[in-house]
C-alpha cells in the first residue's frame, strides 16, 4: 500500500505539472496572435473571407476560447494531440520523428556531466595541503565559471575553436555521426557539471572528514576502498537528487543547442512551432518534455532510496537528505 500510494502521488503531481504547463502555453500563445496565421500560410497570406472561414470551422477556432481550451486539455489527457496548424501532419508523428534526437542529445550531456562532475569531487578530495587548496581553489573557480556560461555563448566559442579554426570537430549536427554530437553534447554538458561538480565536492570532502571513514582508514582501507565503499556514496546523494532538475534543464537547453548545430530535434520543432504559433505542436512538445521530466524525477527519487536504504520507511513520498553519512 505505502508503494502504491508512492505510485499515486507521482502520477498525480505529473498530471498537475502537465495542465499547468499545457495551460499556461495555450494562453500564452493566444494572447500573442492568431492561430490562423499559422493555418492559412503566415502573416502574409491573401486568404478571404470564405477561406478564413472554413479554417476556423475545420479546425474549431469559431468555438469560444473556452471550448477550444477543454478541446486542447483534452487531446493531451488522451494523447491524441490533433495535427499541425503549419505542417498539416500529425502532432504525435512529429514528436516521434524528433525525440529520439534529443533525448539521446540529453542522456548522453548528463552522462558527461556525471563523469565530469565526479571526476572533479574526487580530485578536490585527493589533493591534501598546500597542494591540495590550490587546487580546490582552482576547481571552485572552473565550477562557477561553467556554471554561468551561457549554452549559446559556449557553443559558438567551440564552433569557433574546433570547427573553424582547428577543423578538427563539424560545426553543424545534421547527421548521425558520432563526431558531430560532440560539439553540442559539451555545450549541453559543461554548466550542468559544473553545478553538479560543487555539490558533489562539498558532500565528498564532507564525507572524508566523517568518523566513518576516519574508523574504516583506522582498520586498514586504503583510500581507493573508502572512497568506493563509503564516501563516494554519501557524495552521490545530492547529485542524483538534481539529476532530474538537471536532466529537464538539459531538455530546455536543447532548443538553442539544436538551432545554433543546426541539429534536428524536439527542441527545434519547438522553436519553429512556437514562432509559427502552431498551437497543437507546441503544446504537444511541452507536454512531452513535462512529462518526460517528471519521469526523470520519479527516477532519481528511487534512485535515492536504493544508494541509501535508510531512506526506505513508512511514508516513501517523503525523500529527504540524511542526518548523518552513508555507511556510518
Amino acid at each position: 500500500m505505502a508503494a502504491l500510494r508512492w505510485i499515486a502521488a507521482r502520477l498525480a503531481r505529473a498530471a498537475l505539472v502537465v495542465w499547468i504547463v499545457a495551460t499556461v502555453v495555450f494562453f500564452a500563445l493566444r494572447a500573442t496572435g492568431d492561430p490562423l496565421e499559422a493555418i492559412l500560410g503566415g502573416p502574409g497570406s491573401q486568404a478571404g473571407p470564405e477561406a478564413v472561414a472554413a479554417a476556423e470551422r475545420a479546425y474549431g477556432l469559431d468555438q469560444p476560447l473556452v471550448v477550444q481550451y477543454a478541446v486542447q486539455l483534452a487531446r493531451v489527457a488522451t494523447l491524441q494531440l490533433g495535427d499541425s496548424y503549419a505542417r498539416r501532419q500529425s502532432v504525435a508523428e512529429l514528436i516521434g520523428q524528433q525525440l529520439p534526437s534529443t533525448l539521446l542529445l540529453a542522456v548522453l550531456a548528463l552522462g558527461l556531466a556525471w563523469v565530469l562532475a565526479v571526476a572533479g569531487a574526487i580530485v578536490a578530495t585527493s589533493a591534501r595541503g598546500r597542494v591540495g587548496r590550490v587546487v580546490g581553489a582552482a576547481l571552485r573557480g572552473v565550477e562557477v565559471t561553467a556554471t554561468v556560461m551561457p549554452q549559446f555563448w559556449l557553443g559558438a566559442v567551440l564552433i569557433l575553436v574546433f570547427a573553424s579554426t582547428l577543423g578538427a570537430l563539424p560545426a553543424t549536427s545534421a547527421g548521425s555521426s558520432p563526431a558531430e554530437l560532440v560539439l553540442p553534447v559539451v555545450t549541453l554538458a559543461i554548466p550542468i557539471a559544473g553545478f553538479l561538480a560543487q555539490v558533489s565536492r562539498d558532500a565528498l570532502l564532507e564525507a572524508d572528514r566523517a568518523p566513518f571513514a576516519t574508523t574504516a582508514r583506522a582498520r586498514g582501507a586504503g583510500e581507493p576502498r573508502v572512497l568506493l565503499r563509503h564516501t563516494l556514496r554519501h557524495a552521490a546523494l545530492p547529485a542524483i537528487a538534481l539529476s532530474g532538475w538537471a536532466f529537464g534543464n538539459l531538455l530546455s537547453g536543447a532548443v538553442v543547442v539544436e538551432v545554433l548545430f543546426a541539429r534536428p530535434g524536439l527542441g527545434r520543432l519547438l522553436q519553429e512551432a512556437a514562432l509559427a504559433r502552431d498551437v497543437p505542436v507546441v503544446i504537444g512538445a511541452v507536454s512531452i518534455v513535462a512529462l518526460l521530466y517528471v519521469a526523470v524525477v520519479v527516477l532519481s527519487d528511487a534512485a535515492e532510496l536504493l544508494v541509501d536504504p535508510r531512506l526506505r520507511g513508512p511514508r516513501p513520498g517523503a525523500v529527504r537528505m540524511p542526518d548523518v553519512a552513508v555507511g556510518s
